[in-house]
This record gives structure tokens, sequence and C-alpha cells, in this order.
């Protein structure tokens, strides 16, 4: 079982802590870095191997993970010199991946089963499989519905419910087969180009725990509460 982390990213959105520290290195909690609670889980999933894809700050990244065998994981790494999307790490890699393999975002903080994400992306023969999570929109004004210049509808200060990408995927080699490496790709292409062609990924829903420590809300969110999740998020730790 293989894993693809992407932590390449700069962390606008998190400066100043991200100005010194590689996003997937800010401290939660009582000082484990995002990146650590994902390895513990990784190996505690039943995975063997894992890929970081590093960009901004990556020699930082390279010297604190190593080569994993702290968590006992074999970690190799891949370098984007140029900003290639989400996607695009992917194709740099595509001849060195196995089959099938878990690809995720290095700022998740989440109590998801990713070995049962691989499995069940396995089962579904779709070539991508995207963990979705509801969220919830609050809406601070009061939307008019209108048509040909009048209002036909109104609702004050409304709140939408949508499933949301957790930034966790299971790939199959497939799904990438069309792409040229060294070019950028999207996660936004990748499933647009899927949905044309009919080929639709796959849904894995989730309604556990997860942040996306990447903004700067969720990142505060996680701190506070960290104290109290700790054994669900490092179990075993």
């Amino acid at each position: 079982m293989h894993a693809v982390i992407l932590a390449g990213g700069k962390g606008v959105r998190l400066r100043p802590y991200t100005t010194a520290l590689p996003k997937p290195l800010v401290p939660i909690g009582d000082q484990h870095a995002i990146l650590e609670i994902v390895m513990r889980q990784l190996a505690g999933a039943g995975f063997t191997s894992c890929t970081l894809a590093i960009g901004h700050l990556g020699h930082i990244i390279r010297a604190y993970v190593g080569d994993g065998s702290q968590w006992g994981l074999r970690v190799d790494y891949t370098s984007e010199e140029s900003p290639l999307g989400t996607m695009g790490p992917l194709l740099t890699m595509r001849d060195r991946l196995p089959e099938h393999f878990l690809v995720m975002n290095g700022d998740v903080l989440t109590d998801l089963d990713f070995g049962d994400v691989l499995q069940r992306h396995i089962a579904s023969a779709a070539p991508l499989t995207i963990a979705t999570y509801a969220r919830r929109v609050s809406i601070d004004f009061g939307v008019l519905t209108t048509d040909s210049g009048r209002v036909v509808g109104f609702a004050e200060k409304p709140s939408m419910d949508y499933r949301v990408s957790m930034g966790v995927y299971g790939v199959s080699r497939e799904a990438l087969a069309r792409y040229t490496p060294g070019l950028p790709l999207g996660f936004d292409e990748l499933v647009l180009d899927m949905l044309s062609d009919d080929t639709p990924p796959h849904a894995y829903e989730f309604d556990g725990y997860w942040l996306d420590i990447g903004r700067p809300d969720d990142y505060d969110r996680a701190n506070a509460e960290f104290s109290l999740r700790r054994d669900l998020l490092i179990k075993g730790a």
C-alpha cells in the first residue's frame, strides 16, 4: 500500500507561520507537526511506503522526515521545480507508482481510515475516488432570486449544504495516462475530463472528523481541539 503526500504548496493563507516552515510542518496542539500525524496514521492503516511531493522549503521536510523509518515507512521524494497543480506532480512519477495508490494533501487533519479509502477505490473499479465531507456554508446576506428584472424569491441569510473534496483520493494509473509529464494538471481539470468522458469518479462519503489546516479558521480550531482528540487522531502514540 503506497501513498503520495502533496507537500509542495507555499501555504500563503497561513502566513506568517509558513514564512519559515512548510505548511505540513506547522505545529498542532502539543507541538506535533501535521505531517507527523499523517505519517503515523498511514503506518497504522497498513501503508508501507510513501512518496512526498515537495517544493517550497522542501529541504526542511526532507530533514524532518528522512527515510520515514521512525514511523515504519519507506519514504522517497519528488521535487517540484515549478508549480504543477494538484495532480501534476503525479505525472512525473507515474511510471514508478503502483497500479492503485492513495493521494492526499499534506495539511489534512482527520480520523479517516486511509486504508479503507484505497481498498474501496480498488473495489469500485473507478479511475479516481474522492473522499467527500459534508460542509454547511452560511451566507450573511439576504439572498434574492430574480427573473427579468423582478424579484421572485427571497431568503434571509440562508445556509447551504455541500459535499466537498477532503483532499484525499484513491487513484489508479489509468486516470493519468492521457496527460503529459511536466505540464500542470489540476484536480478540477482531471475531474471535469472524467465527467466529460462519462467515467465519473467514485465518491467515498465520510462524516467523521476533518479539518483543512491550510484554512486559518480550521487551523485555529485544530489547535483548540487537539488535546481532546489526540488519542483518536494518533492511535497508540
